[in-house]
């Protein structure tokens, strides 16, 4: 067994910038990579995809993070693990094995799946959020319970050079090589929280290493345009040093750090995964030098009875139109054209099968965010209008956006640069699944 591995991670959403996991497996002198790249609507929007067309369903960017990676990877000998399978791990881990064989490449790829529980899903069960049963959400189309490191483990137990999973709770991608490394007991649940703990610290990739922190004002951070992403020094204690690569953009502090922690945390005392109930409230941190910070405490106790399933339906179409307003008075030609357009819409004069509904007014700059005025000595010299609203169909929220551009001739005068977009919009409600429900699978690939 070791006694100190080094995980980094490459990317902390789908659509993460791909450089910065290149750097990591060229320059981290790492054993393990981690992308964690789904979030509840992501998984939704794949199951999507899946429906569409059978083989797809995983990362949008999984052919071209595995082409840029793949080399460096079996080089330096570097394990990735990663939750780029979403909807579809299996097709995935087949695409990984494809690119490998046209680079010539030998490799192991491990795929896990058993996080798909939509044919096992209770409709009468509530969702967590409305306290009402699932079926009165709407059309459901996918649910995806949030598994925890045994697929995982299963994989590199079998020699695997890439793990790519569905549905894993974000910490257990990084917790897994701690188990598998260092040969702890999933039941001692003090070093499953410490190895949580530190999962939760990389899961957000530029988090922690200054990039959502960033302010130029209050809290400034160099080099951003090349932030270098995460890696821990992990012991088999479960203490860890956090840091990033030599010459990389970013800051790793205790600010950035205890920002981290406290990210998405509702109960410090008691942070739920599928592999132990983490307490947060005794770890500690310390500044060791520049861009080090070491990370020890942290306990445990017994893993919930249940799993978290994320369940996905389909909530409206979104039909949006913008149009900006410049110059004198542009403030008042954008309120007039809202309120042509609102009035076209309350009077009956666009002609759609079902209504349109919540109809909102932005504008940008002014109220788009907090959505009231803010009253200053000066009227604003430009005005981007934005008009959004709910609709049962695609042809229906064109309407929205139709009207928009409309304006362009209509009044009011000098509006410019109209956008137009329509969107299926899903929504996403959680419940719980009794664990015994379901189990990983691991199906193992070679090229």
């Amino acid at each position: 067994m070791k006694d100190k591995i080094r995980i980094g991670c490459g990317a902390g959403f789908s659509g993460d910038r791909l450089d910065p996991a290149i750097v990591l497996a060229q320059k981290g002198k790492l054993d393990y990579l981690v992308l964690e790249c789904l979030a509840e609507r992501t998984i939704a929007l794949a199951q999507k995809r899946k429906m569409k067309d059978p083989s797809k369903g995983y990362d949008p960017l999984l052919e071209r993070r595995i082409e840029s990676l793949l080399p460096i990877l079996v080089k330096n000998k570097v394990k990735l693990i990663t939750n780029m399978g979403a909807a579809h791990p299996t097709e995935g881990a087949r695409t990984i094995i494809s690119i490998a064989k046209k680079m010539k490449l030998q490799i192991k790829v491990a795929a896990v799946e058993g996080d798909d529980v939509f044919e096992k899903l209770d409709t009468s069960a509530l969702a967590i959020e409305t306290k009402a049963p699932l079926k009165n959400s709407g059309e459901l189309i996918s649910a995806n319970a949030y598994l925890g490191v045994e697929g995982i483990l299963k994989g590199l137990q079998d020699g695997a050079d890439i793990v790519i999973t569905g549905r894993v709770a974000d910490p257990s991608l990084f917790l897994a090589p701690m188990i598998h490394e260092f040969g702890w007991s999933t039941t001692n649940y003090d070093l499953m929280g410490k190895g949580t703990v530190i999962g939760h610290l990389l899961e957000c990739a530029g988090h922690i290493t200054g990039g959502y922190f960033a302010d130029p004002v209050k809290k400034p951070v160099e080099g951003l345009h090349h932030l270098g992403h995460p890696f821990a020094d992990v012991g088999n204690d479960g203490s860890a040093i956090i840091s990033k690569v030599e010459g990389t953009g970013g800051v790793v502090n205790l600010q950035t750090v205890k920002e981290q922690l406290l990210y998405e945390v509702i109960n410090p005392f008691e942070y739920l995964t599928p592999d132990v109930a983490a307490d947060f409230t005794s770890v500690k941190v310390k500044q060791l030098g520049k861009d080090q910070v070491e990370v020890t405490g942290g306990h445990g106790k017994a893993r919930p009875d249940t799993y978290k399933v994320s369940v996905g339906y389909k909530a409206f179409c979104l039909g949006e139109g913008e149009i900006s307003y410049a110059g004198q008075s542009a403030m008042e030609r954008a309120k007039l054209a809202a309120e042509i357009i609102t009035n076209r819409f309350a009077d009956g004069m666009i002609l759609s099968d079902y209504p349109i509904t919540d109809i909102r007014i932005d504008y940008v700059g002014v109220s788009a965010i907090h959505r009231t005025d803010f009253k200053t000595s000066r009227s604003p010299y430009e005005i981007r209008l934005r008009v959004a609203g709910k609709a049962r169909t695609l042809e229906d929220a064109a309407l929205i956006g139709e009207e928009v551009e409309a304006l362009y001739t209509n009044g009011p005068a000098a509006g410019g640069g109209v956008r137009k977009l329509v969107n299926e919009v899903v929504g996403i409600v959680s419940t719980l699944m009794d664990r015994t429900q379901t189990e990983a699978r691991v199906t193992l690939f070679e090229s």
